[in-house]
């Protein structure tokens, strides 16, 4: 029997036997692609050479690809563990064709491997088309023998053109085609009916690998057009055919899962492995280790919401197992264990992961004591509950419980059901399709700077001129596309907006965080005002702006002109970056990576992993290192070079960017290498001088520093100059003095404010006695009600304190108004203590004012505002005491 990881590998083998270059798998975070949140199958990195945008030194490619489906178009989150094959993470094994072959040899090398080389039996495969597909009917059947009533057809089931399972498209736009599926028969006794039959959502016919045939690019108003040449994308999933080739029916029993339920199972203290919950921790350490492996951190937003939801998935099931301390972290070992070998990059940064993962289920851990106090609270609110005289939980704190503090349903329905009380399910369940539509709506991600892959096949790539020395302006640049949306017109009118790309430009398109160029482009009878310049497609850049003067048509040549300040100084700022991302981990460590950048004219600024504020010291030793590179002025070292040699040569590749086959590695001295296409200075030294402005959290496990250099340094260093001489000029002192000047009235205020304090203790033990002589008698206990300005919260309470020190069966109310507020302290004592609680007489005075109060039955305080009602307030506390003394 061949492992899953065997099956991986001769996979690849096979398809590098006919001709196919074996690509390693792309990120979980798609490249520079905004209309997906996360990689999902295995054409994600090919999607620009399917569109034509991109090239590639080979027109066949197989992979194995880590995808995952847990947020947008494609979610399986909810199905992973009630189902024998969904995953939120799995390998996708693809072959395609850029185009090379086409439908006959995608159809004969999946059959060849399937039947010769993994010796699947024949007679358990059947396969679907899609119902207008003649050409690949003709193929299974004559070319590859397939009887007829093994090939079914499968038209459109939406009501809608395309709208079919074997109509395949990545999102909802982009590359799609017609699709053949193959299927695998498990056999009678499994419950089941075949694809396109009534009972095709049982067990028996399980799809093992899809064949897409990309013929087309969807717009965004369903609009198809033909790809520049027909290509195949294919996917089979590992996991799925494991089981197959494993002689196992469920996804969860293969080897590489086995392994993970044995040590969830031992870490859980579980002894059923075939328990539910094994499964989705299983399954869901893959998909978070890989996640944060990639430059994913728990957040409250995009991707990094979607992690926080998994991991906290995962933890419920923990909980469910009754594993109440974090456990889910020491599953990364296992993990490495089974897929360490096919990506070392799991087990580089195995450390980090289980940090990551650690700290998020300490996070959890407070959440859950938190959600359990709003839940016991809504438990005790009589008057908040659904159904009139029903105990029902609300379906929206139920909601509130699960989408806040990450409290599951079930676990709050069984602490409601302990207390007699229900959940309203119908109310929750209302709730959570609200926030799915939000979900929906908030992951189709717009690309609202786009070409239409008609307008792509048109176009010739951008040359940007500007990688060599300093270049600011250039001649006879050929305009070669106006776009406007994302069509191409032949000509632009005075005053009309559009995107210009040009043959070749010395505009630098913004990417990797460098800010797009500003600038002019100009003919003899107009201008065109550049304010920005973009990517498009990946490979051409787009000059947006507006057109002053007459019609400008296409084939114009143009003389372009950038802001020359502005880029320069936003080359300081560039390289000074990655000098800072190497002094980062230098002091905080190998773990800082890069989570964004915004490199611009004015200032820098840098996202990385960090799990803690950096510290003052850690700051200046930042700022130290940049400055002595700066120092050594060492000489940029630019080469070009493929891929794989940059990161043998030590390159270091930043997260959210794409790579293509070959690179540009930007290298200062020893110090830093990384891979960059922006502009840099020629020597370390043209920097200046690097200030570090501060350094913030951004997100959960995230900081960002940011930063100035040349003469934006100099300007803040001399404005912090002249701030210390306008403080050293209010104190009477020069500059060098005025620390310790500041020193000497800090202690002289904190001498002033200890006799201060001394004074008010004096006033009100003076005026607590005289109160403690007024107090009225109801009873044998003595009531004392007074407002004593002048004191705050701390002196009220201590007032309390001294007259219930003189008066042993005593209630005490204290107010003191100051700044339109009024502050309230509230002490009961000895026999009054069976009748009246602090608490409640203070919220008799608060809820008056407009305040609120709480507190021990004995001291209680609150506040509210110093309203004209505050006397009659107080007169009627007598009357109310009474009451309850009564």
């Amino acid at each position: 029997m061949q492992s899953s990881a065997e099956i991986r590998q001769s996979f690849l083998d096979f398809f590098k036997s006919k001709g196919h270059e074996i690509v390693p798998s792309s990120p979980l975070v798609p490249g520079n692609d905004p209309t997906l949140l996360f990689t999902n199958a295995g054409m994600v990195q090919f999607k620009d050479v399917f569109l034509g945008a991109e090239k590639r030194s080979y027109t066949r490619a197989v992979s194995s690809q880590r995808c995952v489906r847990a947020g947008g178009k494609h979610n399986d989150l909810d199905q992973v563990g009630y189902t024998a094959r969904h995953h939120t993470f799995f390998e996708m094994l693809g072959n395609f064709s850029f185009g090379d072959y086409f439908k006959h040899d995608a159809i004969v090398y999946a059959w060849e491997l399937l039947t010769e080389v993994w010796k699947l039996p024949k007679e358990r495969l059947l396969v679907t088309i899609y119902h207008t597909d003649d050409e690949a009917f003709d193929i299974w059947h004559k070319v590859v023998g397939l009887p007829p009533e093994r090939i079914i057809r499968i038209g459109d089931n939406k009501g809608a053109p395309y709208a079919s399972d074997n109509f395949w498209q990545m999102a909802d736009t982009g590359p799609c085609g017609p699709c053949t599926e193959i299927f695998y028969d498990h056999g009678a006794h499994i419950p089941g009916g075949p694809p396109g039959s009534p009972d095709e959502d049982g067990d028996r016919f399980i799809e093992i690998w899809n064949n897409v045939f990309m013929q087309f690019d969807r717009a965004a108003d369903g609009t198809l057009t033909p790809l520049p040449a027909p290509c195949v994308d294919t996917g089979m999933g590992l996991e799925r055919v494991s089981a197959v080739l494993q002689h196992v029916h469920s996804n969860y029993e293969i080897d590489l899962f086995q392994h993970l339920i044995k040590a969830a199972a031992a870490l859980t203290g579980t002894a059923d492995l075939e328990n539910k919950s094994l499964r989705v921790i299983a399954d869901h350490i893959r998909a978070c280790a890989f996640l944060i492996v990639d430059g994913v951190l728990p957040s409250n937003e995009g991707r990094g919401y979607v992690l926080r939801r998994i991991i906290r998935r995962a933890l419920r099931h923990g909980y469910m197992l009754g594993r109440k301390q974090p456990f889910f972290h020491q599953m990364v070992g296992p993990l490495i264990d089974m897929m360490g070998q096919a990506y070392p990059e799991l087990a580089a940064k195995r450390e980090f992961v289980e940090g990551a993962l650690r700290k998020e289920e300490e996070r959890f851990a407070e959440t859950l004591e938190n959600g359990m106090k709003l839940l016991e609270s809504a438990l005790k609110d009589d008057t908040s509950h659904a159904g009139g005289a029903s105990k029902t939980v609300p379906g929206q704190i139920a909601f509130t419980l699960y989408d806040t503090y990450g409290f599951p349903v079930d676990l709050t329905a069984d602490v409601a059901r302990e207390h007699g009380w229900s959940v309203d399910m119908p109310g929750f369940e209302a709730e959570m399709e609200q926030q799915r539509e939000r979900g929906r709506k908030g992951s189709q991600f717009e690309n609202k700077a786009s070409l239409s892959a008609e307008a792509i096949q048109q176009l010739p790539p951008t040359q940007f001129l500007g990688h060599g020395a300093p270049l600011y302006a250039a001649d006879d640049l050929k305009l070669v596309g106006i776009v406007r949306g994302a069509r191409l017109v032949d000509e632009l009118g005075d005053g009309e907006e559009a995107t210009l790309v040009l043959d070749r430009t010395p505009f630098y398109a913004e990417s990797g965080g460098q800010v797009g160029d500003t600038g002019v482009l100009s003919t003899g009878y107009g201008r065109f005002l550049v304010r920005d310049t973009i990517k498009l497609a990946g490979t051409f850049h787009g000059h947006v702006g507006r057109w002053e003067g007459k019609t400008l048509r296409l084939g114009e040549a143009l003389h372009g002109e950038i802001d020359a300040a502005r880029r320069q100084a936003t080359v300081l700022n560039h390289s000074a970056t990655h000098l800072m991302h190497a002094a980062l981990r230098q002091v905080l460590g190998t773990h800082v990576t890069q989570k964004g950048s915004l490199v611009a004219p004015d200032r820098l600024r840098f996202d990385f992993s960090h799990f803690q504020p950096v510290g003052a010291d850690e700051l200046r030793q930042i700022e130290d290192l940049v400055n002595a590179e700066i120092r050594r002025n060492a000489a940029a070292d630019v080469r070009n070079m493929a891929y794989k040699d940059a990161l043998d040569f030590g390159a270091m590749a930043l997260f959210g960017e794409k790579y293509g086959e070959h690179v540009r590695v930007m290298k200062f001295g020893e110090f830093s290498t990384e891979l960059c296409g922006g502009t840099h200075v020629g020597r370390t030294g043209d920097i200046g001088l690097f200030k570090i402005l501060g350094e913030s959290g951004v997100a959960s496990g995230v900081r960002r520093i940011e930063a100035v250099t040349g003469a934006g340094a100099l300007a803040f260093v001399r404005e912090e100059e002249r701030r210390l001489d306008e403080v050293a000029e209010l104190l009477g002192s020069s500059a060098g003095d005025a620390a310790d000047k500041l020193r000497q009235l800090f202690e002289r205020q904190k001498r002033l404010e200890r006799e201060l304090e001394s004074f008010k203790a004096k006033a009100a033990g003076a005026a607590t006695a005289q109160l403690a002589e007024t107090a009225v008698d109801l009873g044998g206990i003595r009531l004392v009600v007074a407002r004593l300005d002048g004191l705050d919260a701390k002196g009220l309470r201590e007032g309390v304190d001294q007259i219930k020190a003189r008066l042993p069966d005593s209630i005490v109310l204290l107010a003191a108004g100051a700044d339109g507020k009024v502050s309230l302290a509230a002490g009961v004592q000895g026999a009054a203590l069976g009748k009246v609680k602090a608490g409640d007489l203070v919220g008799f005075v608060a809820r008056q004012i407009g305040g609120k109060g709480g507190g021990r039955p004995d001291m209680a305080q609150g506040g509210g505002e110093d309203s004209p009602q505050l006397p009659r307030v107080l007169d009627e506390v007598r009357g109310w005491v009474e009451q309850q003394l009564a």
